[in-house]
C-alpha cells in the first residue's frame, strides 16, 4: 500500500521539506574524546555571511537529560557539551544560518579551546581500577551491575570456556537523524511548536520532548513523515534534537538539521558492544549441566541505554532454546569515551543467541560431536503452554526441533557434509563451511498497550488510525488486510493514518518487533467492534437477528442464506446516527517468543582467509502470518544485517578515542552484491498472548543469521585446528586464526574476567529503567 509514493519519488522526507523562513543548523563537534572546555569563541563565526546565531549550552536553557531510558541518573547528557566533552563528535556549539552551506562554513570559524583529559575508549580498560573517570562523582566507570548466585559448574564432567566479543557496529540507516522545528504562537491550532522528526516513536518523542523542554500537554505536535530506516537507533530524543527545538523556540524561527553521513557514523548511537566470558558444564554424554556468564556491556559516553541491554534482553534470553538446569549471570555496564550506545536490530537478543551458539560449536569441536547432534541432545522439547526458564523468562510456545529439522532438510545438510569431507580430503584451497544456529528471541518485551481505531465513511471506504509508526515494515498493507478480511471492504478503499500526534491521540510507536502483534491486535479488535455495530444496524433494517447477519463475498451484509437482500457499507454508514467507528487500547498479555533455525554455507580461501557466502537457509517461526511477502522481506533484511556483522562490520576507535571508521570508505557496509540468495521459509506456532496469534519477525533474521554465518566460517577451517575467529571474520582475522592454529594447535580464547565482577551488588539490586528496554 505504501510503496508507490516511495517508488515514484513522492516521499516526504525532512530533507525535502520547504517551509518559508526555514534556517539551517550545523553543529561544532569535539575532536577530543575526553577534555575540559576552556572557552568557546564565536565572534568570527557570527560575522560570517548568512549566520543568524551561534549558540552554546548556556544559551539554550535546557538542563542535561536522558533522551530515552535511564541507565544511570548521574550520567545525563546536555544538548550541547557543558564543561567537558566525553566522546569525539559530541556537539559543543551550534550555528544557525540562512542556508546549510553557510552554516557549515561558519562551523569552521568557531574556536573552541580544550584541556585534554585521559581517555578510556577500550571497554575492559574503562572497567579497570585507575581508568580515567567520565563522571568523577560516581567514583567508577561502572554505571550499573548485578551479581548472580550459585555455582552452576560444580559436578560438570567437562567445562568449555571462551571469551567472546560481540563487536560494536554502526546502524547506518539510509537517512540519518533529521529534525525540523517550527515555532507557533498557540493561537490557531493550540501548538507552540510543531516538530517533524525522523523517529520510530513519535508519541514517545512528544512525551519526552515536552518533559525536557517544559511544554504542557497539547502544546507540542510531533509528525513523522517517511523515515529512511530506523533499526532501533531512532528512539527517544537525542542531544541534537533537543538543541534544535530549544534554538527554534529561542529564535522564533523554523530550523532544520539533517545529519551528514560522517555525523551519523559518530553521533547516532551504536549497537552491540559486549564482552562475554562464557563457561558451560557438560556431562559425559554432551548434555549441559550448568552455565556461568560474566558480561560487560559498553554504554559509550553518557551511559547510553544500549549498555543496559546486557542487564535486560541478553540476560533474559541467556537460556535460549536449551535445557540448562542452572545459570549464573554476572553483568556490568560501563561508560567509555566513545559514541553513546543504543539499540540495533535485535537489541540484546542477538548477543544472547551468538554466545550460546558459538559455545555449542566450540563444545562440539572439543568433544568430537557433530554440531547438530550436540544441539539435539540439549534442545527443549516442544511446548504449547507457558514455560519458565531458569532466568525467570516465561516463553509462550515453541517447537525448536521442528524448525531445526526443516532447516537441515532444506539445506541438504548430509550432502553438504559429504562435499565438505571431499574438499578436505583433496586439500582444496577453497574449503566449505556449514554453520547451524537455533534461537529463540523475545518480541513486544516491553509490554504496554497500543491504540488502534477504525472508521467507516459515508462512501463505504474506511480509515485506520494506529499508534505504531511504520518506516518500511508494511503496516498500511498488513493492517488493511486485517480490516478487509473481516469487513469485506477492498484494500484500496482503506486509508491509513499514523505518526502524527494531532491526528492519533496516543501510541507506542515501532520497536521490538511489536507492531503487528500489538498494533494489529488493536486494529483487529476495533474492526470487530465496528462489525458488531454494523450487524446490529443491518439486523434492525432487515428485521433479523444480529446473530444471523454475515458479510458476503461481495463485501455486503445480509442475512445468512439470503444474498438477494443486502446492505453495503455505505448504506450502513448512512443508517448510523453516531457513525460506524471504534477505538481500542489493546494491552498485551505478555511478550511473545519467535524462534527458528538457520543454516549458513560459506566458502573460505585457506591461503588468503577470504570468505564468500554461498547459501543461507532460514526457517523462522513468527506465529500466525498475515502477509507472507512482508514476512519474507523482514527475514531477508534481518539475515543481511546479521551476516554483515559476522563478516564485515565493526566500529573501531584508537586508544585516544578517535573513530577510525567514521565514513563508508572505512566502515565495511556491504551491498546486495556481497549477499547470496536467501532461502527462507516458516513454521507456524501461534501464540496465545494476542488475538492474532502472531509473534514478531522484524529481528529474527538477524538473531539467527549472525551465529550461523560465524559458525560456518569457523567450521570451514576447523579441521586445521581453528576453534574460534573473532567477529567480523575478515580475511585478515581468518588467515591469522589459521596461522595461529598451525603454530600452536587448537586455541579457544580465554582470559580471566575482570575483578569488578567480584564486587558487584547482589541479585536483589533493582534494575535500572533501561534494562527493560524493548526497541
Amino acid at each position: 500500500m505504501e510503496d508507490p509514493d516511495l517508488l515514484r519519488g513522492r516521499g516526504t522526507f525532512i530533507a525535502n521539506m520547504a517551509v518559508p523562513g526555514m534556517a539551517a543548523v550545523a553543529f561544532v563537534r569535539s575532536p577530543y574524546a575526553h577534555a575540559r572546555i576552556v572557552g568557546i569563541e564565536t565572534g568570527e563565526a557570527e560575522r560570517r555571511p548568512g549566520v543568524i546565531a551561534v549558540l552554546r549550552f548556556e544559551d539554550l536553557g535546557v538542563d542535561p537529560y536522558h533522551g530515552f531510558m535511564v541507565l544511570n541518573e548521574a550520567a545525563a547528557r546536555p544538548p550541547l557539551a557543558a564543561g567537558k566533552v566525553r566522546f569525539v563528535g559530541e556537539a559543543v556549539a551550534m550555528v544557525i544560518a540562512e542556508t546549510e552551506a553557510q552554516a557549515q562554513d561558519a562551523v569552521e570559524s568557531v574556536e573552541v579551546s580544550y584541556d585534554p583529559l585521559g581517555v578510556a575508549a577500550d571497554l575492559e580498560y574503562a572497567a579497570s581500577p585507575g581508568a580515567p573517570l567520565q563522571f568523577e562523582q560516581l567514583g567508577s566507570n561502572v554505571v550499573a551491575g548485578k551479581a548472580g548466585v550459585g555455582d552452576p559448574l560444580s559436578g560438570a564432567a567437562r567445562v568449555i570456556r571462551a571469551r567472546l566479543e560481540n563487536q560494536r557496529v554502526a546502524v547506518v540507516p539510509m537517512e540519518g537523524d533529521a529534525i525540523a522545528a517550527i515555532p507557533g504562537n498557540g493561537d490557531e491550532d493550540g501548538f507552540k511548536m510543531t516538530v517533524y522528526v525522523s523517529t520510530q516513536m513519535p508519541h514517545g518523542f512528544a512525551r519526552q520532548a515536552s518533559r525536557i523542554l517544559g511544554y504542557s500537554r497539547g502544546e507540542l505536535r510531533v509528525i513523522t513523515p517517511h523515515v529512511g530506516g530506523g533499526f532501533g537507533a531512532k528512539a527517544g530524543i537525542g542531544a541534537e534534537h533537543g538543541a534544535v527545538i530549544a534554538a527554534a523556540r529561542l529564535l522564533g524561527r523554523p530550523l532544520r538539521w539533517v545529519a551528514g553521513r560522517s555525523e551519523n557514523m559518530v553521533g547516532m548511537p551504536h549497537g552491540r558492544g559486549q564482552i562475554q566470558w562464557v563457561e558451560v558444564g557438560f556431562d559425559p554424554d554432551g548434555a549441559i549441566t550448568g552455565m556461568r556468564l560474566r558480561v560487560l556491556g559498553d554504554a559509550g559516553a553518557y551511559a547510553g541505554f544500549g549498555g543496559a541491554l546486557a542487564l535486560g534482553p541478553t540476560r533474559n534470553m541467556a537460556q535460549g532454546v536449551y535445557a540448562i538446569p542452572e545459570i549464573r549471570y554476572d553483568v556490568a555496564a560501563v561508560v567509555t569515551n566513545t559514541t553513546p550506545m543504543g539499540a540495533f536490530r535485535g537489541a540484546g537478543r542477538p548477543e544472547a543467541a551468538e554466545l550460546l551458539e558459538r559455545i555449542m560449536d566450540i563444545a562440539a569441536d572439543e568433544m568430537g560431536l557433530d554440531p547438530v547432534d550436540i544441539r539435539r541432545r540439549n534442545l527443549l522439547p516442544p511446548f504449547d503452554a507457558d514455560y519458565t526458564t531458569v532466568m525467570g523468562t516465561v516463553y509462550d510456545t515453541g517447537d525448536y526441533s521442528k524448525a531445526l529439522d526443516d532447516a537441515l532438510r532444506a539445506a541438504g545438510y548430509e550432502e553438504l557434509r559429504a562435499e565438505q569431507e571431499l574438499r578436505r580430503t583433496r586439500g582444496d584451497r577453497l574449503q566449505l563451511g556449514v554453520g547451524v544456529s537455533v534461537y529463540v528471541e523475545v518480541t513486544a518485551g516491553g509490554g504496554g498497550e497500543e491504540f488502534g481505531a477504525l472508521k467507516v465513511h459515508p462512501d463505504g471506504s474506511a480509515t485506520i488510525s494506529v499508534g505504531t509508526s511504520a518506516h518500511g515494515q508494511g503496516h498500511a498493507t498488513a493492517f488493511a488486510m486485517i480490516v478487509s478480511d473481516l469487513l469485506g471492504i477492498p484494500i484500496d478503499s482503506i486509508s491509513f493514518v499514523q505518526s502524527d500526534t494531532a491526528l492519533v491521540p496516543r501510541g507506542g510507536g515501532t520497536g521490538g518487533s511489536r507492531s503487528l502483534q500489538v498494533g494489529g491486535s488493536a486494529v483487529l479488535m476495533a474492526t470487530e467492534e465496528v462489525l458488531r455495530q454494523a450487524k446490529d444496524l443491518a439486523a434492525s433494517e432487515l428485521e433479523a437477528s444480529a446473530d444471523d447477519i454475515v458479510v458476503f463475498d461481495s463485501g455486503r451484509l445480509g442475512v445468512a442464506g439470503v444474498p438477494s437482500r443486502t446492505l453495503s457499507w455505505a448504506d450502513l454508514a448512512s443508517l448510523s446516527q453516531s457513525g460506524l467507528e471504534a477505538s481500542v487500547d489493546f494491552k498485551v498479555d505478555g511478550p511473545t517468543f519467535p524462534f527458528g533455525a538457520h543454516v549458513s554455507v560459506v566458502e573460505v580461501d585457506v591461503e588468503t582467509g577470504a570468505v564468500r557466502p554461498l547459501r543461507h537457509v532460514a526457517v523462522d517461526d513468527c506465529g500466525k502470518i498475515v502477509n507472507p511477502l512482508l514476512v519474507r522481506g523482514q527475514q531477508h533484511g534481518g539475515i543481511a544485517q546479521g551476516m554483515a556483522q559476522a563478516l564485515w562490520e565493526q566500529v573501531v576507535f584508537d586508544s585516544d578515542g578517535n573513530p577510525l571508521t567514521a565514513n563508508l570508505a572505512d566502515y565495511a557496509m556491504p551491498s546486495a552484491a556481497e549477499m547470496p540468495s536467501f532461502e527462507t521459509s516458516n513454521t507456524v506456532t501461534p501464540t496465545h498472548r494476542n488475538p492474532l496469534g502472531a509473534k514478531g519477525i522484524g529481528e529474527s533474521g538477524t538473531i539467527g543469521a549472525m551465529p550461523a554465518v560465524h559458525n560456518a566460517v569457523v567450521d570451514a577451517v576447523s579441521h586445521l585446528g581453528v576453534r574460534h575467529i573473532p567477529m567480523p571474520c575478515t580475511p585478515q582475522a581468518v588467515w591469522a586464526a589459521i596461522e595461529l592454529a598451525a603454530k600452536s594447535g587448537p586455541q579457544v580464547p580465554w582470559s580471566e574476567p575482570p575483578a569488578l565482577f567480584d564486587a558487584l551488588a547482589g541479585p536483589e539490586t533493582a534494575d535500572p529503567e533501561a534494562a527493560s528496554v524493548d526497541i
